[in-house]
């Protein structure tokens, strides 16, 4: 059996629902929306703060268990091992409240698979707690063995939360891919007067949508799906010179696609756009080049050396 088959059983256990529900209530009373609840889901970084911020409890945990390993290690190593137990756990406390905090923004599946994802680093955690109260009492075995169980469990979580980054795509950029394949020449969505004053509407360039926004006088329009977890930019509330999406409140400037406020880390796409007589054209920006696409053979799927290009 492949692992992918019991990730998915976790993704339709809606028992765990419970346990997502009170993580958000807890979360949101605890750290309200500003700058600490952005700088936990990574904003400052223009990525998630929470794969960062787990490098050093875990680093120095397994570093801990090297030392541990030493045949005939001294006072000195065991002292040494102990110390980086300790601040693993230290460590390990802004990089749980960033991964609560990333969890209680996203979809079902992506919680349930994020609930047992934080229990079983949370048990690992423990797991290190004992092995350093062992530590203290001068039980170096019992320390070192709790110790490689804490390590398992951490194992564990990391190949949990490596499905949710690379299978359900937690945290990447959802949106930037789209730009490239909008047209590098001037493309008509409109008239101005298609686009009421202060609220976003939909226009569509291909299959891609747009949030195309009018506000004192000037048209913007930003990829119409959220980068953070594709929600309808165009279905969203305009405040002030920001767009906030509907479905986790990500608020994104209008006038550079930068990120105003969380969840969303990375910048909302933009087109560039061109009104002349009252008609609005966007296009591709500039510093998108053209890009060369394989067509796929449609007999097999695989890549041929005729290649499509984005408009």
């Amino acid at each position: 059996m492949r692992l992918g088959e019991p990730m998915r059983k976790i993704e339709r256990s809606r028992g765990l629902d419970r346990i997502a529900a009170f993580a958000k209530r807890v979360v949101d009373r605890v750290v309200p929306e500003g700058k600490v609840r952005d700088a936990l889901h990574g904003v400052p970084l223009g990525h998630p703060a929470h794969p960062l911020l787990v490098q050093l409890p875990i680093g120095a945990w397994l570093s801990a268990t090297l030392l541990d390993l030493v045949p005939g290690g001294g006072p000195g190593l065991r002292r040494s091992a102990h110390l980086l137990v300790n601040v693993g756990i230290l460590a390990s406390v802004p990089a749980v409240l960033a991964g609560w905090m990333d969890l209680t923004r996203q979809h079902e599946r992506q919680q349930r698979v994020g609930v047992v994802h934080a229990l079983t680093n949370g048990t690992g955690i423990a797991l290190y707690g004992l092995s350093s109260l062992a530590r203290s009492r001068g039980q170096q075995p019992l320390g070192a063995t709790l110790a490689g169980m804490g390590m398992g469990a951490v194992a564990v979580g990391g190949m949990l939360g490596g499905h949710l980054s690379y299978y359900r795509a937690s945290g990447v950029n959802r949106a930037d891919f789209l730009i490239d394949w909008m047209p590098s020449d001037w493309e008509e969505i409109g008239r101005v007067e298609d686009f009421p004053e202060g609220r976003p509407t939909r226009a569509d360039v291909g299959n891609v949508p747009l949030a195309v926004v009018r506000t004192s006088g000037q048209v913007r329009a930003l990829v119409g799906f959220c980068n953070h977890l594709g929600g309808p930019l165009y279905e969203g509330e305009i405040d002030g010179d920001c767009l906030v999406c509907p479905w986790h409140g990500s608020t994104f400037r209008t006038t550079d696609g930068v990120v105003a406020q969380g969840p969303a880390t990375a910048a909302q796409p933009m087109m560039e756009v061109s009104v002349r007589d009252g008609v609005v054209r966007v296009r591709r920006p500039k510093d998108r080049p053209d890009m060369e696409v394989p067509r796929p053979r449609a007999e097999t799927g695989a890549p041929s050396e005729e290649k499509t290009q984005a408009r």
